[in-house]
């Protein structure tokens, strides 16, 4: 089997399986589920630019909040539909995201995580101080009547898992395809040598900035996406708590993998559900897991599998 069909082959399965997953868990864990492959949609966008593209970004929680707030709000005071609002959810993060691109690419290294981190600042104090609108910290609730697309009620049980399934299926193909491109293949390459890049005559620039546009707006589609899904939205998903969380998800599965985003996603959501129910002191024991697998797994979990023999591993 090439290369190539093991990957799509793998693509599928994993899709098969999520499909599948809904008919045997029971509904805590479909809900869980849900959830997760909404963030997992966050986190794939975020390794198209940290894992791909290797910009390490602290501030895609602003585009997070963008897409959840371009959606939230059009719905709650314009009175938007919900595939209206979802389209507006997507065009105002792919904005935000076009104008931090724009002027954090000025930077480098160290001083592009700054900037990226003062931008979501920057969008967290915002929606502080417009709080009459987005009622700051507490947030607002999305009407569970509005939130219908075709006259499909998406806050029903199987409703919400399979639109949270199609979202993610989504990114995730798109994504795998993007990389597979000679636009994908080229991020790579700067990743690895921008100077030889450079010098093979690819607009090293202009490549990062639509890097930087395409993973805010993946990262904006799971914002919207939650909010629609999950009827609420606050400024506590702008704080950076929700910077630092898909860059965490993606180390743990393993950057610059396809499918590393999931399991990434999958295993801080469930580390963390499970050593509640054990101690109280679970942040401690989430610290102390991440910390050992990041010593023995510094490649993430799919970063290890295709260390060990999996060299077709996407």
């Amino acid at each position: 089997m090439t290369g190539n069909l093991k990957e799509n082959s793998l693509h599928v399965g994993v899709l098969v399986i999520l499909a599948a997953l809904f008919f045997v868990v029971s509904d805590y864990h479909d809900g869980n589920l849900a959830r997760i492959m909404v963030l997992a949609v966050y986190a794939v966008g975020y390794n198209l630019l940290f894992g791909y593209s290797g910009l390490l970004s602290l501030g895609h929680a602003l585009f997070f909040a963008a897409g959840m707030y371009g959606l939230g709000l059009s719905m709650n005071l314009l009175g938007f539909a919900a595939l209206p609002a979802l389209l507006v959810g997507i065009v105002f993060s792919a904005g935000v995201s076009a104008i931090v691109g724009f002027l954090a690419l000025r930077t480098s290294g160290v001083a592009f995580m700054i900037v990226t981190l003062m931008f979501a600042q920057a969008g967290f104090l915002t929606a502080l101080h417009f709080g009459e609108y987005t009622r700051g910290d507490e947030g607002f609730v999305i009407q569970q009547a509005s939130r219908m697309i075709a006259g499909i009620d998406l806050s029903a049980h199987a409703n919400r898992y399979f639109a949270a399934f199609g979202f993610f299926a989504l990114s995730y193909v798109a994504v795998a395809i993007l990389v597979r491109s000679p636009f994908g293949r080229c991020l790579v390459a700067i990743r690895e040598n921008e100077e030889r890049a450079r010098m093979l005559g690819y607009d090293v620039w202009m490549h990062k900035y639509l890097a930087v546009i395409a993973s805010g707006t993946i990262s904006g589609l799971s914002g919207a996406a939650y909010a629609l899904l999950f009827g609420y939205a606050g400024a506590t998903f702008a704080s950076v708590q929700y910077s630092i969380l898909p860059l965490l998800w993606v180390l743990l599965g393993g950057a610059g993998t396809t499918i590393g985003p999931l399991i990434g996603t999958a295993f801080a959501f469930y580390l963390i559900d499970l050593a509640s129910e054990i101690t109280t002191a679970h942040l401690l024991v989430v610290g102390l897991t991440i910390v050992l697998l990041t010593l023995f797994a510094p490649q993430g979990i799919s970063g290890e599998l295709r260390r060990r023999g999996l060299k077709w591993l996407p």
